[in-house]
């Protein structure tokens, strides 16, 4: 929740050394643009975990949200275990009941709560995604269950420690990184992902050089090319190094 100066220093010298720089998140789009901004990037956002490319303006790109009944599975299944849940709808924040997790959330993401009656008529035909926010342990067991019920149906990860992501199969931030490289004219060998969370694995092995945030999940370790340090200790210094000669 902080922006060291250097690291904002760094992404403008790798920006003006003519690299484009994407901002490629979980956040919802509103939750994003005010980060971007303060980076100082113009370019496209991926927010949503790669369901949606948006411009800054608003403009939407791409967008594949999770069909109603597909992400009614997974409400019930959250609801049968007395978890909090959330969808999205128009960029809303929808949750059923009014929790500390909403809160924890909403407070971190920078958007309002909206309670609705039922998310199985507030939510719309799709959702971007669905997030279970829940104590870490909690979802460190959950996350292999989700996995196995879900496969080739749902995309699950966790971004934060607390926050268990769902998308559509077709919905992550590798396949919303190689939609925007396209459109850009850039070839998958000269893309560059750095991240540090499960959700950030697909990206950072689908790019040409995939960097990973040291004290990362091992699985995340282990899609990528290097490490740099954490922000704030001169990690975004170091890619900016390694691309400008």
């Amino acid at each position: 929740m902080q922006l060291d100066p250097r690291d904002v220093a760094a992404v403008a010298r790798i920006i003006a050394a003519g690299i484009n720089v994407v901002a490629c998140t979980g956040r919802p789009f509103p939750g994003a643009l005010p980060w971007t901004k303060r980076i100082g990037l113009d370019s496209p956002i991926i927010c949503y975990q790669g369901a949606q490319v948006r411009t800054p303006a608003g403009e939407m790109l791409l967008d594949q949200g999770i069909q109603h009944d597909l992400a009614m599975e997974v409400i019930r299944f959250a609801r049968e275990r007395d978890l909090h849940i959330q969808a999205y709808s128009d960029d809303n924040l929808l949750v059923e009941r009014d929790r500390p997790e909403a809160h924890e959330y909403a407070d971190h993401a920078g958007m309002p709560i909206n309670v609705v009656g039922d998310l199985d008529t507030a939510m719309g035909p799709t959702t971007p995604k669905l997030v279970i926010v829940a104590k870490r342990e909690v979802l460190e067991a959950l996350l292999p269950e989700v996995r196995r019920r879900w496969k080739g149906r749902l995309n699950a990860a966790t971004s934060m420690p607390t926050y268990l992501e769902f998308t559509t199969i077709e919905s992550d931030k590798a396949n919303a990184l190689a939609f925007l490289c396209k459109r850009m004219g850039i070839t998958r060998e000269q893309s560059v992902a750095a991240g540090d969370g499960r959700n950030d694995v697909s990206m950072i092995a689908w790019a040409g050089l995939g960097i990973a945030v040291e004290g990362s999940e091992p699985e995340v370790i282990a899609a990528a090319d290097r490490t740099i340090p954490r922000p704030g200790h001169g990690g975004i210094q170091q890619v900016a190094d390694l691309l400008i000669r």
